[in-house]
């Protein structure tokens, strides 16, 4: 009796890991991405909207650098989508996907304007250090949760943190509610309007131009702090490792339960830090949009950068200059505003592509 054997045969196409792939061919290969992306989106604006590609470009660059006061409005996004990223980092890095940066960023918020209603007979300078110890913690004690849940009885720290979002969010509504200027106008308006108690002072403020210099200075202070904690602490070591074997990590004896609970307050802290700077540095005020989605925007900077944080400042910058030109586009140039948001999202499409091929490539089946 013959046995018919059967034939094993290769996939047509194959994903392998790239390894060795040198930096100047990775700029290289992000170079390409970006010009594809603005070669596609030239296409879909022709054939969408029957506009030019170099006026909707042009467009998008002087929506963000036509005047001093568009430069801080960029600067302002930029440090505020950065914090959130640099606070996802330790967090990531040790691949506990934390989700719950939206959340973190509200109950910091919240945390920072308790303070500017309640506490304003404070000194202003210590007022605002109150308000900062405030988000930190507010912010931290919502981020050890999960911590502690994942740590413990190894819960799904992604969706737990989601989750975390939404009650972060009904917390806002519910605050918003108790503070409300009027009846029934479900808004804060702006607190303390006359005295200005808790406002973050601007360091090149003209009678034109507000500027958030001090919202800069502090995200990129944090940002170098948390780069050198992540690469030469031994708490960034203790994360590495996590990041790399759950296993190696106890069989090198750290102690993985501490680090997952101490890593996730100091991810919380720092997105709480996001929403004093939101409050006090911003928008003065608190209502369930003040993050506005930038927590899960942050996720794809982090991502894209790594979980480097200097990296992540190149990333948060594009992300922001992307969108403020989307909504001049649709203002300026009679677009739909859903044709500026497929502009936007072809460009991220292919800078997310073009960091798939910096780390993997496609191998096509050979003869044999």
């Amino acid at each position: 009796m013959s046995v018919s054997k059967k034939k094993h045969t290769e996939p047509l196409l194959r994903v392998v890991k790239y390894e060795g792939m040198s930096r100047s061919r990775r700029w290289l290969v992000r170079l390409i991405a970006v010009l594809a992306s603005l070669i596609v989106s030239g296409i879909l604006i022709v054939l969408l909207a029957g506009i030019n590609p170099i006026k909707v470009y042009g467009t998008m660059i002087r929506a963000s650098f036509g005047s001093s006061r568009l430069v801080w409005n960029l600067l302002r996004d930029t440090s505020t989508l950065l914090l959130l990223g640099v606070g996802l980092a330790p967090a990531f890095a040790m691949r506990f996907w934390n989700i719950g940066a939206e959340g973190q960023m509200l109950v910091g918020g919240i945390a920072t304007a308790f303070c500017m209603k309640y506490f304003t007979g404070m000194p202003t300078f210590l007022l605002i250090i109150v308000m900062v110890l405030a988000s930190l913690i507010a912010g931290a004690l919502w981020g050890l949760l999960p911590g502690i849940f994942k740590a413990f009885w190894n819960t799904n720290e992604t969706l737990f943190t989601l989750m975390m979002n939404y009650i972060a969010i009904q917390f806002t509504a519910f605050m918003v509610a108790q503070w409300e200027v009027g009846v029934g106008n479900n808004t804060v308006g702006v607190i303390n309007p006359d005295g200005h108690e808790g406002w973050l002072p601007g360091l090149f403020t003209s009678a034109f131009n507000k500027d958030y210099g001090i919202n800069v200075l502090l995200v990129l202070a944090v940002t170098v702090a948390m780069f050198i904690y992540l690469r030469y602490s031994k708490h960034g070591y203790e994360i590495s490792v996590i990041g790399d074997s759950v296993n190696t990590a106890r069989y090198a004896g750290i102690n993985v339960k501490k680090v997952y609970i101490r890593t996730m307050v100091l991810s919380g802290a720092v997105c709480g830090l996001a929403g004093f700077l939101a409050v006090s540095g911003v928008s003065h005020s608190i209502s369930t949009s003040t993050a506005g989605g930038r927590g899960f925007t942050a996720i794809i900077v982090a991502w894209l950068a790594k979980f480097n944080t200097f990296s992540m400042i190149a990333i948060a910058a594009l992300l922001c200059f992307l969108d403020q030109g989307a909504l001049e586009i649709a203002s300026s140039c009679n677009v739909n505003t859903y044709v500026s948001k497929i502009i936007t999202g072809v460009i991220l499409f292919f800078l997310l592509a073009g960091e798939f091929f910096t780390m993997y490539r496609i191998k096509v089946r050979g003869k044999h």
